[in-house]
């Protein structure tokens, strides 16, 4: 083996190491803040886990990087987004279906107004 080749060699493992260790590094938070959230949602918020239908760590590209996408089963036409780098605090909802969309914070049942 040339050393040149050796080189290349080891240039290549190096890349592919950088690389899969920031797989890794996404999918460890994503999980990470998914527990947080769950966990939040079930002992502080007393949701029961029969109650909830998805709760889904999300890497974004914009800031929050990383967040907690969660659907409750009496509103599946709504996605609430958590927050959770320090305490976990629900900051957004969207809504996934667009019959739905005109309805007011008011008539969301699981909508935490920031105080």
């Amino acid at each position: 083996m040339s050393r040149r080749f050796r080189v290349i060699l080891f240039i290549a493992i190096l890349v592919l190491a950088l690389i899969f260790a920031r797989f890794i590094y996404i999918e460890v938070n994503k999980s990470i803040y998914k527990n947080k959230v769950s966990d939040y949602l079930i002992t502080e918020m007393g949701y029961d886990q029969s109650e909830i239908a998805k709760v889904e760590g999300v890497y974004g590209f914009k800031m929050p990087e990383f967040y907690v996408a969660v659907v409750f089963k009496n509103e599946p036409y709504v996605e609430y987004l958590y927050f959770a780098h320090g305490s976990v605090s629900q900051y957004e909802y969207q809504f996934n279906d667009s019959q739905y969309k005109n309805l007011s914070q008011d008539e969301l049942k699981n909508y935490e107004p920031r105080y």
